[in-house]
């Protein structure tokens, strides 16, 4: 494993300085993993700009990010989507991504045209200006991310972590997690010590150099820890935030190719429903892929549910309340409505 500069925080800078450092990378939260340019031109420019009556020119290829392990991860390996296309002539270009920030900031750039990732993601990536839409979503999965400590550690609780070192990402969900743990306790990030990172890869590292007490992090390299290093965690989501799934596109791709994401998701859905089912062929089916032990995704799997499911207004709500907490503590740079940032999608 590569080693990674740490940009950590001292705890007796003023919050202000805090606030600058994580504003103001909003709009670049890491390196792309896996984005091959393309020379196809961006189906966000294959509109004709006739008459209002003309319809949308149909795209050659649409452009997919990824993350390990989720429902697009099957689909890609399992090709159904490339068959489903394969009448119409569309061929699908799969992007891998380390993480949900990295994808959005590919939508954001017009990179690719879908994708996922999880709730706290597209907070930041929408107060930056990303131009996407929420499309669908899937279940709540509350035991698939966690702040882990050491099994000996004195840590405890939530309050025990007051000035101890944790090393997280700005804008994954493990962080709301953690902010949203920290404020029923009555604490504040003002009381930790966060050490920022970029990838799952560079947190555990910075753990088992000993440069942080606790790190965060999500499935299925969650369950790879669990059983490799010594650690325990000291929260999940459970009983504090959901941790959905959603699947986005730019606002341009949605209006456009309603049609083609309606194909896409009726896709993913068929994955799903062969996923929930089959819970030990999913793990024997991406081992050899994520190259993660089959024992590692089994656990990953059972503990969440596949499916898709429209945006409603409980979901919105619900994102609502992380981008209020987000603007609250000033860690995104403006108020957002996340209703506005929702389309209608027909996928039944």
């Amino acid at each position: 494993m590569n080693s990674k500069r740490f940009y950590r925080l001292n705890p007796s800078r003023q919050l202000n300085r805090r606030i600058f450092l994580i504003t103001s990378g909003l709009a670049t939260l890491g390196t792309i993993v896996s984005c091959a340019p393309t020379q196809q031109a961006s189906t966000e420019t294959t509109a004709p700009s006739a008459s209002p009556t003309t319809s949308p020119a149909q795209p050659q290829k649409v452009r997919i990010g990824y993350q390990k392990f989720n429902t697009l991860n099957i689909l890609k390996s399992r090709g159904a989507l490339e068959k489903a296309l394969e009448p119409s002539g569309i061929t699908v270009e799969w992007n891998e991504f380390a993480a949900g920030p990295q994808l959005l900031e590919a939508l954001n750039v017009g990179s690719i045209d879908f994708g996922h990732a999880a709730d706290t993601p597209p907070i930041v990536a929408q107060a930056a200006g990303t131009p996407l839409v929420y499309v669908a979503h899937e279940p709540p999965y509350p035991k698939g991310l966690a702040v882990v400590i050491r099994k000996d550690a004195p840590i405890q609780t939530v309050k025990d972590l007051q000035g101890k070192k944790i090393a997280i990402g700005k804008g994954w969900n493990v962080f709301n997690l953690l902010l949203a743990a920290l404020e029923k306790e009555g604490l504040s990030l003002e009381d930790i010590d966060p050490v920022f990172v970029s990838t799952a890869a560079d947190a555990q590292a910075a753990f088992q150099q000993g440069s942080v007490d606790a790190f965060g992090i999500w499935d299925p390299f969650y369950a790879v820890v669990e059983r490799t290093l010594d650690v325990k965690p000291l929260i999940d989501g459970t009983g504090i935030v959901n941790n959905p799934t959603f699947y986005f596109a730019t606002r341009t791709f949605a209006e456009q190719q309603p049609d083609l994401i309606k194909t896409v998701l009726q896709e993913v859905q068929k994955v799903d429903d062969w996923a929930n089912a089959n819970p030990r062929e999913v793990a024997e089916f991406l081992a050899p892929q994520l190259k993660v032990e089959v024992a590692d995704l089994e656990r990953a799997t059972k503990r969440r549910e596949y499916g898709v499911n429209p945006i409603t207004e409980k979901t919105i709500a619900a994102q609502q309340e992380i981008a209020d907490r987000f603007f609250r503590l000033k860690l995104i740079p403006k108020q957002i409505s996340v209703k506005e940032a929702v389309v209608e999608t027909n996928f039944v």
